[in-house]
Formats: structure tokens, C-alpha cells, sequence
């Protein structure tokens, strides 16, 4: 996407901002869905913008701005994503349609089935009823997302408690965001016999492959597929490398953005004060950039780059994926392919870590709920929020940013009969600092002073970092933001990996709900279970037994069977950081609208930690990953799901929280701190026979957020529709897409 093109997006997403449906003044509203009401069979699999231009609308203004229609040969035409349920992992039929209808393909993808295409908008209909289709996504583009880290997280305790050892040595963290810069002090690693080497050990920039294509996907009859693939498998940095092919000029993030995040999640800053290390400073790293020099991309490349990981996952080491970026969908997660890819990742073994967003407030300062962005919105990634650290170690004056997205999810997938299903999931998972933190500036490789990145010159006050010096490869500069809390969690999940790396990614998320504190003041759909604590999730990760993954992918471990490792007891639920005591919140998430406690949580594998497992609400999906014969069956050949087969869900002796007896006229709006202080006493109902998937339906019902439902005075909750992530200053302070500034509180 050119800087012309990506300008005209931003302005697109802030006429979105302001068509959103107001409530009374000063009150909380609800974002709402775009789109025209999806008719017919063939309709409903696709997405709104598309379904209303294949019964004949015109192609709208905003469509042209996003990048994502051209006029190809005389008539209209569109790029998009198109899900397949074909068994033909090469789609040889559907790329034969697609060319056959003056058409054009530009990427096959491996490890799901899926498609990037042209396609004349003539046509669409016909490709919407062919039985191999599962959905239409037009390729819409994505945005960034626009030590006090480690002594507020406790990831100082939990080291200590460690002797030193925990680091995130040995464990990959693949960040798909607009580059990282090899070369600065933050990401140095010591070596044995003197020297040092960067752990940004790999790199790939999907965005000059997808860039490469872009002109020649416009032209009919072409499949590039073949060529997409070449290019990306061939697109690794040797290890021994991590320079070749640069020269000292050479600026691997001339936006900036991803940079910062790979320092949050894995930086090593103690080499000056203020000290800006990260939280898993020995974690190595994989650099995929998706993201052009303006912070722009496409879905299509955010798929490919997560198609890429999966397949190299296992050469590299890679066990985290870190999203701080997020697309715009009206699309329910089951359709979504950006949630889809995601899923996929999970389903091979990958924790996916993504922001929520920065859409938790209006442009007239109101509180907004129901704008967590994609693929946050997916059941199966770990979706994080931001925390205000007031610049203080103490976490008692902790807060919920007012930017950060809330939940509940409104992915829509429409009927045949022309309603329409919405998702309604509990989201964020949970929350993170994530205002005004501390880390590495991107320059080119020799730290020229004249190579800042873009962010930092077109906004200087980002690089006024108290006692930074700005030496070159040693600049600073702060950002703000869920894209920040997302890498935060993910070094943290690099840390739990080193320390039991037989953790499942549910199980992880799990792990980091049951010790997270509430925070005083915030809801389920504010702050998810609570903010991020390392030392309580460390010490509850280092409980469990070590051969988890291994012992179920080889069909020894079922549900019930102990979780804890031999001779191992359960943590004390409580941690003390920067010199406070706190509980923990004790609370899970399942299913989408269930809230679980109790020990029997980590004493009894349950089911729902199988990572080819996804439950939202009466949906359960179970996902097949082949893998190739050859050289190793390491690396996944396809991913796909089916309706999972009845099965067991959560063991009995499980509490449910989220259960009659525990109800309060605020339901889903009560506070965290509420629900959690039900689990540690006990209220809910322990289930005798747990959650059972039976004859396709799982009979319990958790939070329930009908279609017309009223919260209070006239407030209804609508259909949502998600703003791409934005970039923030500082709370109080937002920069737009749009690149203006719009002042809110202080």
C-alpha cells in the first residue's frame, strides 16, 4: 500500500468513527456493524461489504479508499481472502474458477485452505454458491496496534525466586508487525568466547513479497500462487546472519512500531537508565514483517506471515506469535480468516497473543463496549487489554486504560433465512501495562541520528525519554497502547515456556487468568480476568507436569488424568510485587461465556486445554493438523476443523461461577473483583458430570447477551463493528488514523 493509498484508509476508518450509534450523553455506548442484511444461501457466506455489492450495489467510496476494488479490464473488481472446505489442499477446482472468471489468484496458502484472489465483482455470486466456499473477505487492510515493566509485572520476583534462570532463553517469539532492527543494544546477545550476536535470529518481509505481486494480481488469468510460495520459502535470514543482504543504511523498520513491541516482549535494556529491558530479555526472536513504512498492511500478507510461522515454527523454535496489530470485521470468528489462521496457529502448538484494540472510547470521550478487533475476537488467542501504571511500581493505583477496546465480541455471521448470529464472547482475556512504556527506537543499522523512524520524527515528544542519552542502536522512545500490553504477555509466555515447556496454548491463557488481579473498579468486558502477574503464573506454570503436549498429542494423557508434576502441590493463590500482597482472582474463562474456578482446574487435565479444541458458546470445533511425511512431521501440511464429536468438556469437580445462585442484577457488568471474590469463596455449584458436548449442542448456557437485550435507559446492545487499532501517545492523548490529534481526559 503506497503512503497515498494508506492515508486515504486512515480517513476511511475515521468516517467509520463517526457514523457509530450514540447513546445519551456521557453514557456508554456500543460500536455498530456496517452493512446491508446478508439475503440468500449464497449471500450469507459473504462478508457485508461484499454481499451488498453482489445483489447489485454499487462499489461505496470507502471500499475504493481501503485499497480493496480496482476497474480490471473494463468492469469492477475486488481483491479478497476466500475460505475453502475443500479435501484439495492445492484448490486446483477453485483456482481454475477463479482464473476461468477473469480472475486472478496471488496466494494459496499451506497451512490452511484458503485463497488471496482477484475476482470481478460479476462473479462474486457465483463464487459465493460454489459448495467448496466457505466465506468472502475482502482484503482489507491493517494498522499497528499503535526496568518498570519487570518490577510491576513481578517478573522481578519470579526471577529471583528462579535464581536468575528464567529469561526466555531458548524460546522464539515471531512478531508480525513492520519490522524489527537487528542491530540495536536491546536485542544483543553475549556470546561464550566474547562478542555478541542479535537474537533477531530470522527475518522475512512479507510485505516486499505481497508488494511484488500487488500490480500483477489486478491482471485476469494469473495465478501466483506458485510463485507466493517460492518467494516466502525462500525468504529466511541464515541464523549465523542476521544481516546479510543489509548494509549499514539499511532501515528494517522505517515506521518504527514493531521495534518497540519486540524490545517490550524481549528487550534487554540495563546497558543504560533508564533501564527499558523488556520481559523475557534472553527469548530470541523472529522478525515478520506484514506492516509497511506508513504502519499499513493487508490481510492477506497478515495471513501469509502467519502461514509462513506455522510452517517454520518448528526449525526456529518459534512457540509465540505476537499480533499488536488488528483488521476491521464484521465477521463472526468462525468466517473471519484472519481469526481462522489464528485458530490454525493454535491448533499446531503456537500461543497467539494479540491486542484488543484502542477503541474503548468515542471521539467525545464516551465509554464504548462491544470494538475488540481481529483476531482478538477469536475464542483461541489470548486477547490483551492496557493498564494505566500511573509511573508508579505499587500496582494499587493501577487502572484500565479508557482506550483500551472492551468486550463483548461482535463478530456477525449471517443465516440463510437472512437473520443474523452475533458471537458476544467475554474479551479482553486480560490486561497488561500498556501506557506510555519504555523501549527501543528503530534507526537504520548504524544508529545515524538522521535515520529516526517515521513515528518518532512526525512526533518527537514520543523520543523524550527522562535520562535517555539517544546514543546510536541505544535510542529510546515511549509508546502507548494495547499493541504494547499484547508483547508484554507474550514474554511472559516466553518465560512460563522456558519454565515448563510442555504447556499447551490454553492451558498458558488458563494459567495467566487463574493468577491475574482484579482490578478495582473494572468489569469482565473491561479487564477480562484482571492484570497480567508473572510471579503468580510462574509459580502455578512451574506446578505442572512437563510432558503436557507430548503426552496428548501421543494419546496418553485424557480428561481427569493428573495435571500437577510428581510430588508437586498447588501455589499458595496469592503473590507479593514491589512489595504487596494480593490474591489471586482464581477465575477462567470457557467457552465464551463461562466463568470455572477451583483447583480441580490444574489437579485434572481438562479437555478444554487441548489446543485442537475450540468452545464458544454451543459451537465446538475440533481441528486436524497434517503434517508432512517428509524431512519431518514438524511442520504442519494443512490445518482444518469439523464439528468436534461429543465429548467431555470440563471434568466434574469444577466450579462453575457464572451459575443462578451467583447472579447480580449488574450480571455481565458486575466487576471482576465480584466474580472472583464469589470463586474464592466458593459460590457457584461444583459440577457432578462438568460440561458435556452431546448430540452437538453443550446444554449449559453461561452469560447470555440476547439481540435486543437493554442494559439501562434505552441502551441497547447493537452490532458491533471493529476499528482498526490505532496509535496512542499517552491516555488523554490519541493519534488518529487520520493522523490528528483529538484530546480527551487528563
Amino acid at each position: 500500500m503506497s503512503m497515498f493509498q494508506g492515508h486515504r484508509a486512515r480517513h476511511h476508518l475515521l468516517a467509520v468513527c463517526a457514523a457509530l450509534v450514540m447513546s445519551a450523553a456521557g453514557q456508554p455506548v456500543f460500536a455498530q456493524a456496517r452493512g446491508k442484511p446478508m439475503l440468500g444461501a449464497a449471500q450469507v457466506k459473504l462478508a457485508p461489504e461484499l454481499a451488498s455489492i453482489s445483489v447489485g450495489g454499487s462499489i461505496t467510496r470507502s471500499a475504493i479508499d481501503a485499497g480493496w476494488t480496482r476497474i480490471v479490464n473494463g468492469q469492477p473488481a475486488i481483491q479478497a481472502l476466500v475460505m475453502s472446505s475443500s479435501s484439495d489442499s492445492e484448490l486446483q477446482a477453485l483456482r481454475q474458477f477463479v482464473l476461468a472468471s477473469g480472475g486472478a489468484v496471488q496466494y494459496n496458502y499451506q497451512s490452511l485452505r484458503g485463497l488471496a484472489i482477484m475476482l470481478p465483482t460479476s462473479r462474486l455470486a457465483a463464487l459465493a454458491a460454489r459448495s467448496d466456499v466457505i466465506s468472502v473477505t475482502p482484503n482489507r487492510p491493517t494498522m499497528r496496534s499503535a526496568s518498570l515493566l519487570q518490577a510491576t509485572t513481578g517478573a522481578v520476583e519470579a526471577v529471583a525466586s528462579q535464581r536468575g534462570k528464567l529469561d526466555g532463553s531458548g524460546v522464539g517469539i515471531a512478531v508480525l508487525d513492520s519490522g524489527v532492527m537487528p542491530s540495536h543494544e536491546n536485542f544483543g546477545d553475549d556470546l561464550p568466547g566474547g562478542g555478541s550476536r542479535s537474537r533477531v535470529r530470522w527475518a522475512l518481509d512479507v510485505v516486499k513479497v505481497g508488494h511484488g505481486l500487488s500490480n500483477q494480481v489486478w491482471t485476469a488469468g494469473v495465478d501466483l500462487s506458485p510463485s507466493a510460495r517460492q518467494k516466502l520459502n525462500s525468504a529466511v535470514i541464515a541464523p549465523t546472519s542476521p544481516l546479510s543482504g543489509l548494509t549499514a543504511t539499511s532501515r528494517p523498520d522505517a515506521y518504527g512500531h514493531g521495534t518497540h513491541v519486540a524490545s517490550v516482549a524481549a528487550g534487554r535494556g540495563a546497558y543504560q537508565l533508564p533501564d527499558s529491558a523488556g520481559i523475557a530479555p534472553g527469548a530470541h526472536l523472529v522478525d515478520v514483517r506484514v506492516l509497511d513504512e506508513q504502519g499499513m498492511g493487508t490481510l492477506a500478507d497478515v495471513v501469509a506471515g502467519l502461514d509462513w510461522v506455522m510452517q517454520n515454527a518448528a526449525a526456529l523454535n518459534i512457540r509465540i506469535v505476537n499480533l499488536s496489530l488488528a483488521a476491521d470485521s464484521t465477521e463472526s470468528f468462525l468466517i473471519d480468516p484472519l481469526a481462522r489462521a489464528a485458530r490454525a496457529a493454535v491448533a499446531t502448538g503456537l500461543v497467539v497473543v494479540a491486542a484488543a484494540g484502542n477503541a474503548g472510547k468515542t471521539a467525545d470521550g464516551r465509554e464504548q463496549y462491544g470494538a475488540i478487533g481481529s483476531p482478538g475476537d477469536d475464542p483461541s488467542v489470548l486477547t490483551v487489554g492496557a493498564v494505566n501504571l500511573k509511573n508508579t511500581v505499587q500496582r494499587g493505583d493501577d487502572s484500565v486504560t479508557s482506550f483500551s477496546s472492551r468486550g463483548p465480541t461482535r463478530g456477525r455471521v449471517g443465516r440463510a433465512d437472512g437473520s443474523v448470529a452475533v458471537d458476544n464472547l467475554l474479551k479482553p482475556d486480560l490486561v497488561a501495562p500498556g501506557n506510555r512504556i519504555v523501549g527501543a527506537l528503530a534507526t537504520d543499522l548504524a544508529g545515524n541520528p538522521g535515520s529516526w523512524n517515521l513515528l518518532a520524527t512526525t512526533y518527537p515528544e514520543l523520543t523524550q525519554v527522562a535520562g535517555a542519552a539517544q546514543s546510536p542502536r541505544q535510542t529510546l522512545m515511549q509508546l502507548s497502547g494495547t499493541s504494547v500490553s499484547a508483547p508484554v504477555v507474550a514474554g511472559t509466555i516466553a518465560l512460563m515456556l522456558q519454565a515448563n515447556p510442555g504447556l499447551t496454548p490454553p492451558l498458558v491463557k488458563a494459567i495467566l487468568q487463574y493468577t491475574a488481579q482484579p482490578l478495582a473498579g473494572a468489569g469482565l468486558l473491561q479487564q477480562g480476568m484482571g492484570l497480567l502477574n508473572v510471579e503468580g503464573a510462574l509459580n502455578l506454570a512451574g506446578a505442572l507436569r512437563k510432558d503436557v503436549s507430548t503426552a496428548l498429542a501421543a494419546g496418553r494423557l485424557k480428561a481427569g488424568d493428573p495435571l500437577l508434576a510428581p510430588g508437586a502441590t498447588m501455589p499458595v493463590p496469592r503473590s507479593t510485587i514491589a512489595g504487596q500482597t494480593f490474591g489471586w482472582g482464581r477465575l477462567v474463562g470457557a467457552g465464551g461465556n463461562h466463568l470455572l474456578s477451583g483447583e480441580a482446574l490444574f489437579t485434572k487435565f481438562q479437555p478444554i486445554y487441548d489446543p485442537a479444541l475450540t468452545w464458544a458458546r454451543q459451537t465446538v470445533l475440533r481441528a486436524k493438523v497434517d503434517y508432512w511425511a517428509a524431512p519431518s512431521r514438524l511442520v504442519p501440511r494443512q490445518v482444518s476443523e469439523s464439528p468436534a464429536a461429543n465429548q467431555l468438556l470440563v471434568t466434574p469437580g469444577v466450579l462453575r461461577v457464572d451459575s443462578p445462585s451467583t447472579a447480580t442484577a449488574a450480571g455481565l457488568f458486575a466487576p471482576t473483583s465480584f466474580w472472583a471474590g464469589q470463586a474464592v469463596n466458593g459460590a457457584g455449584f461444583v459440577l457432578s458430570e462438568g460440561f458435556v458436548l452431546s448430540e452437538g449442542f453443550v446444554l449449559s448456557e453461561g452469560f447470555v447477551l440476547s439481540e435486543g437485550f437493554v442494559l439501562s435507559e434505552g441502551f441497547v446492545l447493537s452490532e458491533g463493528f471493529v476499528l482498526s487499532e490505532g496509535f496512542v501517545l499517552s491516555e488523554g492523548f490519541v493519534l488518529s488514523e487520520a493522523d490528528r490529534a483529538i484530546r480527551g481526559e487528563r
